[in-house]
């Protein structure tokens, strides 16, 4: 894994290749001039439907003829990125979690939903602020 999320382009509209950038809106490192050279050697545009964006745990989804440039976000582009990247069940929990940090009703059911639906624990911890032996012991109940 890596900790730059990824750009690039995708090559089929038949399978889920990544995130449209125009989803997740500006992020700094477009003025950058490495990410401009690398737009116009691929002869795209950032809004164009092909350029994808993947953050860093997902960078092994990315076709390996892809063309790709690795970037670096601050946390609030990378949580962008990730949000618009989450499925909708996902995105869902997420938002519960992150209100969970203002409250611990049915802290435990939350977190064992969090799980069902397939968030990584990692990201759980991170979003709801729990401790991860709180996790862990929730998910064990």
């Amino acid at each position: 894994m890596t900790d730059d999320a990824y750009l690039f382009l995708a090559m089929s509209a038949d399978v889920w290749q990544g995130t449209p950038l125009a989803l997740v809106g500006e992020l700094e490192c477009l003025d950058t001039p490495a990410v401009r050279a690398w737009f116009t050697a691929q002869g795209v545009n950032p809004a164009s439907s092909v350029v994808r964006i993947v953050p860093p745990e997902q960078t092994g989804l990315i076709p390996e003829d892809a063309e790709r440039l690795p970037v670096p976000l601050g946390e609030e582009e990378l949580e962008r990125v990730r949000r618009a990247t989450a499925t909708d069940r996902v995105a869902g929990i997420e938002e519960e979690l992150l209100a969970f940090r203002d409250s611990e009703d049915n802290r435990d059911g939350l977190l064992r939903r969090a799980l069902a639906a397939g968030v990584p624990a990692h990201r759980i911890v991170e979003l709801s602020g729990v401790d991860p032996a709180t996790l862990s012991s929730a998910s064990l109940d």
